[in-house]
């Protein structure tokens, strides 16, 4: 059976947290790193968005009519539709079919016990998982990038833009100040899927960055960005277009 295929950018934090949790859950993918100012053809036939990253569980060839998932990253969440398609076209939901299909580091926080209130907390936990994820994905994102462009572009509102993120980076340095990563003492859904922004959070004043009153929050990112798990899912490829040789990528 083909594998599937997935397009990715090495750098869009939403490819990145794709690859992470493809990675975590060791199902292998075909990888064909692109840029989005030079598509390939097989891309865009696989999904009408043509923006990474897109997974194809079925090779070009077979894809059939079916439209593929919700038309942008800040809108469904983990619908099943998007579970079952030949094409998924959206990082949170390539994420939630990695982890369903294996999920060995338990970052979905289920238990595999038969105790009922067990399951109804592990059900919960994950409900306040999506509900974390989708405020930084809807709110978050759109006052990083006004902070990024403030920065970019000398703009005088850098402090204000910088603030209005701060409103939710105290939101994880208060969860970070109770366990090392955002639920629990155990590494979770959440936090792969928050990782990339913060990574682009950090990298616009570095300075003031490592002199901000967030060590949980320095020492969480840390802790990713020094792992093996990281400098593996970050490492480049040639581009699909330029090799025409897919790339195996699989965790370990």
């Amino acid at each position: 059976m083909a594998l599937p295929i997935l397009y990715s950018l090495r750098n869009c934090p939403y490819a990145m947290r794709a690859r992470i949790a493809i990675f975590k859950s060791q199902q292998p993918v075909l990888l064909r790193d692109v840029v989005l100012t030079n598509k390939p053809a097989e891309m865009i036939l696989a999904s009408a968005k043509a923006t990474v990253p897109i997974l194809v569980l079925e090779r070009e060839g077979e894809l059939s009519d079916e439209p593929s998932c919700e038309t942008s990253d800040e809108m469904g969440r983990g619908r099943p539709a998007a579970i079952t398609n030949k094409v998924i076209d959206e990082s949170f939901d390539i994420m939630l079919w990695a982890l369903n299909n294996a999920d060995p580091d338990n970052l979905l926080h289920r238990v595999d016990i038969d105790d009922a209130s067990h399951e109804v907390r592990a059900n919960d936990t994950l409900s306040e998982m999506i509900t974390l994820i989708t405020d930084f994905d809807v709110e978050f994102k759109t006052r990083l990038e006004a902070y990024k462009c403030a920065k970019r572009y000398h703009e005088d509102n850098l402090n204000d833009c910088r603030q209005a993120c701060e409103q939710y980076i105290q939101v994880l340095e208060t969860r970070l100040a109770q366990h090392d990563y955002l639920f629990s003492a155990r590494e979770s859904l959440a936090d792969i899927a928050l990782l990339p922004f913060i990574r682009q959070f950090a990298r616009i004043e570095r300075q003031w960055y490592l002199q901000s009153p967030y060590p949980n929050l320095q020492k969480w990112l840390n802790r990713y960005l020094q792992s093996p798990m990281f400098t593996k899912v970050m490492a480049k490829h040639p581009l699909w277009l330029e090799s025409r040789a897919d790339v195996l990528f699989v965790g370990k």
